[in-house]
């Protein structure tokens, strides 16, 4: 394995750019995120699709050695969305016959409807490790979907509550992230965006969902919190609703959004002893940022937590951004990093 930088190493969040050759990216974006299959967003026909994925994967991946990070992802190249591959995967849900939930932007958006319950009936993420193993010979990430995100990504017509449906949902994750370790993952990243969205109900039942997905789990475990796509919800808040707690969790990294919202990272304080995966590129904007200006992020990071501890990553959601401007960001990123890695070594 490429030796890699160990003091403010650079991550992807998870997703990259998805050629306009494989997917149609303007569908993609004059929709909210698919949470059910949309098999209409490929341009590719379903007997060479798969094809296609892979080569669109080391593309992802090249993309990010030349940019010069430390920590490699899939791209996602194979996903319409975070979601929708892993969620549509599991027995008990109805993939005919969706349901209806509220977008964290609060409009309606078709979802798994459950009809009974969740298990896992397959890995589904494996054979994308085991690739992203044999193309890189750096340190690897791959991401899946967390508990209680499903569970308020769905139409929930079997549980008796939706805490219950989180736990099983936990259950199946837990031996998805098993499986992907065994197969060479050497980190396992949960999404897990409407703990900021829905902070209350992450309270009473998403904690408890995260510990058991993570339960007996040995290996470098992630879990990420956002505003949502930049390209979609447009308005931050000035602060996270729901961050300290995860202070609680079994969680290794935790990886969070700095750039678009200006966050005070003073909130780092409260995660002592967890790795941040700090978000220092604002998707909000297709201008490509100067390494200079990614350094100030990071310095702003470093003021309340240390360097040791954090791993140098974009907002989410480089999905949405053009691939020359996802790439720019990116390069740029790894040179801020740099920067500041050399202003520390001295």
């Amino acid at each position: 394995m490429t030796t890699i930088n160990t003091l403010l190493p650079t991550s992807l969040v998870g997703s990259y750019a998805q050629p306009n050759w494989l997917l149609d990216r303007a569908k993609l974006a004059g929709r909210f995120p698919p949470r059910t299959r949309a098999k209409e967003l490929w341009r590719v026909d379903p007997e060479y699709l798969e094809e296609a994925q892979n080569d669109a994967t080391i593309l992802a991946i090249r993309d990010q050695e030349r940019a010069g990070l430390d920590i490699i992802t899939d791209g996602e190249m194979r996903r319409e969305s975070y979601s929708n591959r892993f969620a549509t995967a599991l027995s008990g849900v109805d993939i005919d016959n969706p349901g209806e939930a509220l977008d964290r932007s609060g409009h309606p958006n078709p979802v798994p409807r459950i009809t009974g319950k969740i298990t896992r009936m397959h890995a589904v993420e494996v054979e994308d490790v085991k690739f992203l193993r044999a193309n890189t010979d750096r340190k690897i990430k791959i991401t899946v979907p967390g508990p209680f995100t499903m569970s308020q990504q769905a139409q929930n017509d079997f549980y008796a509550s939706e805490a219950d449906l989180a736990m099983d949902y936990a259950a199946a994750v837990n031996e998805e992230v098993r499986d992907l370790f065994a197969a060479g993952a050497d980190v396992v990243q949960l999404d897990e965006p409407y703990m900021q969205a829905r902070p209350e109900k992450a309270g009473e039942f998403g904690l408890d969902a995260l510990n058991r997905a993570l339960d007996g789990i040995e290996g470098e475990t992630a879990v990420h919190i956002c505003f949502g796509y930049a390209a979609i919800i447009h308005e931050r808040p000035e602060g996270y609703s729901f961050l300290p707690q995860l202070a609680a969790c079994s969680v290794c990294d935790i990886s969070i959004e700095t750039a678009q919202s200006h966050l005070d990272c003073a909130v780092l304080e409260t995660l002592p002893e967890k790795n941040i995966i700090l978000g220092v590129l604002d998707l909000s904007t297709h201008d490509i940022e100067s390494p200079d200006t990614v350094a100030e992020r990071i310095r702003k990071g470093l003021a309340h937590h240390p360097a040791e501890k954090i791993i140098v990553a974009p907002d989410c959601g480089l999905k949405y951004l053009p691939r020359d401007v996802a790439f720019g960001k990116m390069k740029a990123m790894a040179d801020g990093a740099a920067i500041v890695r050399a202003e520390i070594s001295k």
